[in-house]
C-alpha cells in the first residue's frame, strides 16, 4: 500500500511543508528540554537535534481531536492545521518521543516502542507505553498535576487531555519501581522498567494490568465512536435512546477497570514488600511508601478501598512488631513510635482530629 493511502486511511490530508528553519527551530528546542529534563539518561542533545531534524514536518487536516500525529513509515510528524505555529514545541513533544524509541528492522518494519513490543507473544503494550510517553512530555513541558475528574473519578494528573486514566495507572507503577526506569525503557525502548515491576509483584500481576490499561483505551475510543455517531443522527430517537444506554454501559466498564486497576498495583506491590518489612527503618520506610501511595490514586465517592487497605497494613505491621524478636528496649521504643505515627497519619487520612476509636466507631 503507498504512503498516499495509508495517509488517507489515517484520515491524514496533506496541507503543506514546513520550512527547513522552523524544523531546525523545532528540533533544537526538543532536544534541548529532552535532555535537560533527564539527565539520569546521559542523553546527547547533537545527537538528539540531528535525529530529530531528520524528521519531515508537515501540516494537515487531521481527525478531530488529533493535534499531531507521527507516521513512522516515511518518518514524518503531521500537525493539525487548526494548530498556532507558536504552540509547536509543546504539541510535537510527544510524537518526536515516539520516533526517538522505535526501532525498526532491516526491512524498516517498526518492531519495538519503547514499552510497546510488537515481537511478543503478549499484548504489545500500547496504553502502557502512549501513557509513558505522555508522562515524559508532560515531564519535559513542565506541566503542573491538578485535579480532574473523569467517569465519577477524581484523578491527580499533569496530562488532563490525554491519556489521563491510562497516565494515572502509569504513574502509580512508576511509583513503586521508580520513575526514572519507566523513562529509561520509554525512551531506549527495554525491558527493565517490565523486569522491575514483575519483580516487585508478578508476571501475572504485570500482565494484567497491561491487558487493562489496553482495554482502557479501547473502551474509550468505543466510547468516543458512540458520541460520534450520535451527532450524525441525532434526530433519531430510538437511535438515541439506544446510545445513551451504550454509553451508561461504557462509561462503567470504565469506571470499574480503572479502579480494579489501580487496587491491582496497589495490593500487589504492598502485599509482597510488607513480607520484606521486618526492621525498624524497612517498617518505617513501607509504612510512609504506603501513606504517600494517596497522592497517586484516582478516588472515587463510595469507594474506601484504599483508606481500608491502609488501616489493614498497618494493623498488620503492629503484629509484626509484636512478634518480632528485637530486643524489648528497641521493641518498646519502635512499638511506641510505630502507635503514634499510626493515629497521626489516619486522623491526617481522614480528616479526622479524634483518635483510632472514633474511627471504628464511624
Amino acid at each position: 500500500m503507498s504512503i498516499k493511502k495509508d495517509l488517507k486511511r489515517e484520515g491524514i490530508e496533506v496541507i503543506g511543508k514546513l520550512d527547513t528553519l522552523t524544523i531546525n527551530s523545532l528540533a533544537k528546542n526538543i532536544s534541548s528540554i529532552i535532555s535537560q529534563t533527564f539527565p539520569e539518561l546521559n542523553l546527547n542533545t547533537n545527537d538528539l537535534f540531528r535525529n530529530i531534524s531528520r524528521l519531515n514536518m508537515y501540516y494537515a487536516r487531521l481527525p478531530q481531536g488529533i493535534s499531531a500525529k507521527y507516521f513512522y513509515k516515511n518518518k514524518s510528524i503531521y500537525f493539525s492545521n487548526t494548530v498556532d505555529s507558536k504552540n509547536l514545541t509543546a504539541v510535537a513533544m510527544h510524537e518526536c518521543i515516539h520516533y526517538l524509541q522505535e526501532v525498526c528492522d532491516n526491512n524498516g518494519n517498526i518492531i519495538r516502542l519503547g514499552l510497546c513490543d510488537y515481537t511478543s507473544k503478549h499484548s504489545p503494550d500500547i496504553g502502557i507505553n502512549e501513557a509513558a510517553v505522555q508522562l515524559m512530555a508532560s515531564k519535559c513541558l513542565n506541566k503542573q498535576y491538578e485535579n480532574v475528574k473523569y467517569f465519577g473519578i477524581d484523578i491527580p494528573t499533569n496530562s488532563p487531555s490525554y491519556y489521563t486514566l491510562e497516565c494515572a495507572l502509569v504513574n502509580q507503577m512508576a511509583y513503586v519501581v521508580g520513575e526514572n526506569i519507566l523513562f529509561d525503557s520509554t525512551l531506549n525502548s527495554n525491558d527493565k522498567f517490565k523486569e522491575q515491576f514483575i519483580s516487585l509483584t508478578s508476571k501475572n500481576t504485570f500482565y494484567t494490568i497491561e491487558k487493562n490499561i489496553d482495554l482502557l483505551v479501547e473502551t474509550q475510543e468505543r466510547l468516543a465512536s458512540i458520541y460520534a455517531s450520535l451527532q450524525e443522527f441525532d434526530t433519531d430517537i430510538y437511535f438515541i435512546k439506544e446510545s445513551n444506554k451504550e454509553i451508561d454501559k461504557q462509561k462503567s466498564k470504565i469506571k470499574k477497570l480503572f479502579l480494579d486497576t489501580q487496587k491491582l498495583i496497589l495490593t500487589s506491590y504492598f502485599d509482597s514488600t510488607i513480607k520484606l518489612a521486618y526492621t525498624s527503618k524497612t517498617i518505617e520506610n513501607y509504612r510512609n511508601k504506603l501513606y504517600l501511595f494517596k497522592n497517586y490514586i484516582g478516588q472515587a465517592d463510595g469507594d474506601t478501598f484504599y483508606n481500608d487497605y491502609y488501616i489493614d497494613k498497618m494493623i498488620e505491621l503492629e503484629k509484626k512488631y509484636e512478634s518480632d524478636n528485637t530486643e524489648i528496649t528497641d521493641l518498646v521504643v519502635v512499638k511506641h513510635n510505630f502507635i503514634s505515627t499510626l493515629f497521626r497519619k489516619i486522623k491526617t487520612l481522614f480528616g479526622f482530629n479524634s483518635g483510632y476509636a472514633k474511627i471504628k466507631n464511624d
